[in-house]
């Protein structure tokens, strides 16, 4: 059990998920530093209030039962003005660059990344070796042996073959004239 959770654990994409949610954590926090430290002084100069979540309430209302909240507009307006500030920078400093590279590279501007040196196709030929290798979890199950055949439909070295199934006969010798 433990092994499938280290394979799961070890894919590239969990690694690449996992990168994406660090970043994206950085990233929330610029886009914070930016809104209280930029933002929200322009919004205090102009409404009065550092931010907008006090500005605007509806109610309270009450519905039978007294001291109900009200329904605060501001803070959506907040939510909303750092969503766009967000989406926005995204755009602006990745979206829109990654566009022009491209651009570039398709008119010809931009050379195309140079091909991968001899130790990374080295590696990247390990690792294909390496995937093809039946996982722990594989070699681990005694009921059905693991068998890796190459391809000419023989077991590899050092893989155990296939199962012995029912004894078949030898075909019939060739006619002689």
């Amino acid at each position: 059990m433990l092994n499938g959770f280290k394979e799961f654990i070890a894919r590239g994409s969990v690694v690449d998920l996992a990168v994406g949610v660090v970043i994206g954590a950085a990233f929330a926090a610029v886009v914070d530093a930016f809104v209280a430290g930029f933002i929200s002084p322009l919004i205090g100069w102009v409404f009065g209030q550092p931010n907008l979540v006090e500005l605007w309430d509806i109610g309270p209302y009450s519905w039978g039962d007294e001291g109900g909240d009200p329904i605060k507009v501001g803070l959506i307006l907040q939510a909303l003005l750092t969503f766009l500030i967000t989406a926005a920078a995204i755009y602006f400093l990745i979206v829109l660059p990654m566009n022009a590279l491209a651009a570039r590279r398709k008119r010809g501007e931009e050379p195309e990344p140079a091909a991968p040196a001899e130790d990374i196709l080295l590696l990247q030929e390990i690792r294909d070796l390496l995937a093809q290798r039946p996982g722990p979890a594989v070699v681990a199950d005694v009921s059905t042996p693991p068998t890796t055949l190459g391809p000419d439909g023989h077991p590899l070295p050092g893989t155990p073959g296939p199962t012995p199934g029912p004894a078949t006969p030898p075909p019939p010798p060739a006619p002689t004239a």
